[in-house]
């Protein structure tokens, strides 16, 4: 349990899925740049993505995780941690969450501060989705709140997912942390 002098956020939380594997054209990532499923991904590379790709957007929930409870859920086969790269140059990450039978949530999604206006979140975004339509589920999840990027709602929508509910969240952001809160989110 989170202790110490926090921030307290309100956030709408978008909830949206997808039931059917998109057809269609579909963005393809522009030449030299891939993705890369990380096997064994350890704690301080995805400390440095998380922090990193969620820095601007209030992502803090698994800064406030213990080494040994990251490892531990990293370790788990149903978490799949995939990396964009530039060439050899990290652009971004998203987490497939597989924990729900029939279910695929794409629990982080983001590009990397110098990856954002290089014309790849589209393509980047299909690849997830398609990553996530590989084990064959009923259903792919996602979610976004008025604290990620402005683009991202209508990014998700676009890539074929549909709103199913909209929920209002307080959040206690750990002052620690040292994360920008934007004032429009301060509850």
């Amino acid at each position: 349990m989170e202790t110490g002098p926090a921030t307290r956020i309100a956030v709408d939380v978008t909830f949206l899925e997808m039931t059917e594997r998109p057809t269609g054209e579909r963005p393809c990532l522009p030449p030299g740049w891939s993705v890369r499923k990380i096997a064994s991904p350890g704690v301080a590379l995805y400390r440095d993505l998380y922090g990193t790709v969620g820095h601007d957007y209030c992502w803090w929930l698994r800064q406030t995780l213990a080494d040994a409870d990251l490892a531990a859920l990293l370790a788990l086969p149903e978490i799949g941690l995939y990396v964009l790269y530039d060439d050899d140059r990290i652009a971004g990450f998203f987490e497939l969450d597989e924990r729900i039978r029939g279910s695929v949530n794409l629990a982080y999604f983001g590009l990397m501060p110098s990856a954002i206006g290089r014309g790849v979140g589209r393509a980047f975004l299909a690849a997830a989705v398609d990553a996530a339509w590989s084990s064959a589920p009923v259903v792919v999840r996602v979610n976004t709140c008025t604290a990620d990027h402005p683009r991202a709602l209508g990014t998700y929508c676009a890539a074929g997912f549909r709103i199913v509910r909209v929920v209002r969240e307080l959040w206690d952001i750990p002052d620690r942390l040292g994360l920008p809160i934007p004032d429009r989110l301060r509850a």
